[in-house]
């Protein structure tokens, strides 16, 4: 018996390590092309993530941050210009984070260059949708 759950135990810590590693290069892909349009890491992920108008708390989560991170995040974006502020239309407390014309823009940007040399590329489309798939299942027990 003891056996059995040590083989799961190394397989685990070997999948752990895998997921780790990938995570790592997918933020260090991330970094450089944000870097390369002068936005930080994480204004890039917040910028990756905006596919659509969201709250801040909205933003938090797909960020993987607390919403004050966000709210710093969303601050300096705003202040250079790439993103508004806009009225909720469901819920007068909350507040919508919409890119401007230029934020866009710079998304797209964004975007094309984070399909350049993808640390995913080595995957058919169809891994990454099993990958996609397999992730989203362990992470939603």
């Amino acid at each position: 018996m003891s056996t059995e759950r040590e083989t799961r135990t190394e397989g685990d810590r070997l999948l752990c390590g895998l997921v780790t590693g990938l995570a790592k290069q997918i933020e260090a892909h991330l970094r450089g092309h944000a870097s390369t349009l002068g936005l930080t890491a994480s204004q890039g992920v917040a910028l990756r993530e905006l596919n659509r108008p969201l709250t801040l708390r909205e933003l938090a989560d797909r960020m993987s941050c607390e919403p004050s991170n966000a709210t710093f995040v969303a601050d300096r974006l705003e202040e250079q210009g790439y993103l508004e502020r806009h009225p909720h239309p469901g819920n007068r407390r909350a507040k919508q984070l919409v890119l401007t014309p230029e934020g866009a823009a710079l998304r797209e940007r964004l975007l094309e260059l984070l399909s350049e040399d993808s640390p995913l590329d080595p995957l058919s489309s169809e891994e990454q949708d099993v990958l996609q798939r397999l992730l989203a299942r362990a992470v939603t027990r």
